[in-house]
């Protein structure tokens, strides 16, 4: 019966546990019957509340063939001492090992707890379960292990048949549900067998009937989303959550990455939970990735897409921080993980995020990699190859640095769908910006949320861009200052503003050091604004308040991001000369401002001779490893000849530098808008 949409009279109408684990599992009862029977030791690994239920169904099929069983729980017996239950299961095991002559099965329904050890090594009685698993040759083993838990490699080793038994399989699902319980969840009393599924899937067949039976609600209800919704929330635990994160409604900007993840990930499950044809649905199922890589810049969203893509596929979310995994015991840290795609399976359908992947699963044999990083990536390694086609569980592994991770895991099969996820552009950034501006309540006008977006499109004190995080802090700090004032009307840019200079410490200058430090930045401004290739000039500030300057000229955000020519690298050149030329041009004397401007411009022009490939009387190469005088003689003619450019411009605009100074000593800060009527426009746009 793997229809689906079974009619109702042909679902159960009573159905006891065990009747639910033999109607479940019958392939792996099968197989662990039919190794038994001709001698074959056997391993279960499954929950732990199921051990008792597989037992009583194998226990029937092992008597049908004549052999019995003993079943080494730890239960007391006449004249057994007042020990605990691990000691009593040792006792037992022994006289059972040394008192059996004749052939049979003995269960161990606890062979991970006798095997265990904190420290991850074999205890002392550890130890002596195995060398007990190994004395007697007349004894066939069937061991049951957690799915979380490992046995030691040299018990593992005694069982040549090892069945697992996780979840409930999908073409079992009709033979485990009452026809009073599909009354509850289909107006017709019909079971919609691949929509519970997805809803139940990591439940074993035990759990799923305790859950089934206390299902209330009406029968045919005209919507049975109620009846779903509670069966979801119920198969959660712990860490586990059904986020509520909507890809389009909750995540700004990012049009292409929301493309690429809704035309190769959801629109592919899409298909897959409206068709109706199983051999159309296990093609879908063959092709969707379950390990995906998302990778980018801290802060840009990636396990906020994580959580958007969970919530599309009505999937639990788990996510596991890379170091959190890690232990000094031996064995533990690959535990942790076995232990995570356990909550996984049992939750399913679910997504797993591996949060900074990267910290465990670097190349293994690199230099800075440890045993215990291998035996993690093994371990995931082995987690990814596990997954049965039809096993919901979906594995993300976010990282800054996508380069380190181990090739092993981005081969495919394994971690095959790659998203990138970069800094948001100028578009990004308003979409962002609003989301915020409407869940905050921030009222922001356009001229607010054009200032938050220019102002986010350069750099930050450190060099890097702004990031999704960064706009959400702004946009709270916006929110906070607004809370503190009692405000209800809309944010202005000034409040934008004062949001973002509000935690910059400004050095306090006396008059004649501002006039300088005014002077300096209308020579970089002067000079960047007549340039037709360098963005238009977004800012200047004398106020400090750019932590680390006195003053700062900020650009607005290039239309090109990846690509820069060399007439914009010595555009650039010119305009670093631009303050310290100033100061002499008005001044007479020159501040040791500069010396950050004289830095850059000897970087640039060093990278445009030596690397770039950008000389006139040199052949065109890389001189990185030369040590030539031409190529020095190259590096200081370019240099002067920017700055002779500098000093001829800013004498053709003196009147310019003056009149922009005296507006930077009277305003302290001037935006765009304000330096539009100071000069005329470059001759050329900037391209």
């Amino acid at each position: 019966m793997s229809r689906l949409l079974v009619p109702a009279d042909q679902l159960p109408t009573a159905l006891s546990p065990f009747d639910a684990v033999d109607a479940a599992y019958p392939d792996a009862l099968a197989e662990v019957d039919q190794a038994l029977g001709v001698g074959l030791p056997v391993l279960v690994s499954c929950d732990k509340g199921l051990t008792p239920f597989l037992y009583r169904c194998l226990r029937n099929r092992l008597k049908a063939r004549g052999l019995s069983a003993v079943y080494l729980d730890g239960r007391p017996r006449e004249g057994d001492p007042p020990v605990g239950m691990l000691s009593l299961m040792l006792a037992h095991l022994r006289d059972a090992v040394r008192g059996s002559v004749r052939r049979q099965v003995i269960v161990l329904p606890h062979l991970d707890l006798l095997l265990s050890s904190a420290t991850g090594g074999l205890s002392g009685e550890a130890r002596e379960v195995v060398a007990l698993l190994y004395e007697n040759p007349t004894i066939v083993w069937l061991g049951f292990a957690d799915l979380s838990l490992a046995l030691p490699e040299v018990a593992r080793d005694l069982f040549p048949v090892h069945v697992q038994v996780v979840g409930t399989p999908r073409h079992r699902l009709a033979h485990l549900v009452l026809q009073r319980e599909a009354r509850k969840l289909h107006p017709e009393g019909h079971l919609p067998v691949y929509q519970l599924y997805k809803a139940v899937s990591g439940l074993h067949a035990v759990a799923l009937r305790r859950l089934l039976g206390a299902l209330d609600g009406e029968d045919f209800p005209a919507d049975p989303t109620p009846a779903w919704t509670w069966l979801r929330s119920r198969t959660l635990t712990g860490d586990v959550s059904l986020p509520d994160v909507d890809l389009h409604a909750h995540i700004g900007g990012y049009g292409a990455v929301k493309k690429q993840l809704q035309e190769e990930i959801l629109d592919l499950l899409a298909a897959h939970s409206a068709a109706t044809d199983p051999t159309t649905i296990a093609h879908i199922e063959a092709l969707v990735p379950k390990g995906m890589i998302f990778w980018g810049p801290p802060g840009t969203g990636k396990t906020l897409f994580a959580k958007a893509m969970a919530t599309a596929l009505g999937a639990a979310f788990i996510i596991v921080s890379g170091p959190e995994l890690k232990s000094k015991w031996v064995g533990e840290s690959e535990a942790n993980l076995r232990r995570v795609f356990v909550r996984a399976r049992q939750s399913a359908p679910c997504v797993v995020v591996f949060d900074e992947l990267d910290s465990f699963a670097t190349t293994r044999g690199a230099e800075a990699t440890s045993g215990a990083q291998h035996s993690m990536v093994n371990q995931l390694l082995t987690e990814l190859d596990g997954f049965r086609s039809d096993e919901l569980v979906f594995v993300i592994g976010t990282t800054n640095l996508v380069e380190s991770l181990d090739p092993a895991l981005l081969r495919p099969g394994r971690f095959e769908f790659h998203l990138a996820i970069p800094y948001p552009n100028a578009d990004d950034r308003r979409a962002i910006l609003s989301v915020h501006d409407r869940r905050l309540g921030l009222q922001m006008t356009s001229a607010a949320l054009e200032r938050a977006v220019r102002r986010s499109g350069v750099p930050l004190e450190d060099g890097r861009a702004w990031s999704g995080d960064h706009l959400e802090a702004l946009c709270r700090a916006i929110g906070r200052s607004r809370l503190r004032a009692g405000r209800h009307d809309p944010t202005t840019p000034d409040d934008v503003q004062a949001a973002l200079d509000r935690h910059t410490e400004r050095p306090h200058l006396t008059p004649s050091e501002r006039r300088t430090v005014a002077i300096h930045e209308a020579g970089h401004a002067v000079l960047a604004m007549l340039s037709p290739h360098l963005p238009p000039v977004d800012r200047i500030s004398i106020e400090g308040d750019l932590p680390g300057a006195l003053g700062f000229v900020r650009y607005a955000e290039p239309t090109r991001r990846h690509v820069q020519t060399r007439a914009e690298l010595e555009a650039a050149l010119v305009v670093l000369y631009g303050g310290q030329e100033a100061e002499r041009m008005l001044l007479g004397d020159v501040s040791a401002g500069a010396v950050g401007d004289l830095a850059r411009a000897e970087a640039i022009a060093r990278s445009c001779v030596t690397e770039l490939g950008f000389l006139d009387d040199l052949p065109v190469r890389r001189w990185t490893d030369v040590d030539d005088p031409r190529i020095e003689a190259a590096i200081t003619k370019r240099l002067e000849d920017a700055r002779q450019q500098a000093i001829s411009t800013l004498h053709t605009h003196r009147d310019a530098v003056l009149q922009l100074t005296e507006l930077l000593l009277e305003r302290g800060a001037i935006d765009r808008t304000a330096l539009a009527p100071l000069l005329p426009t470059p001759e050329a746009p900037h391209a």
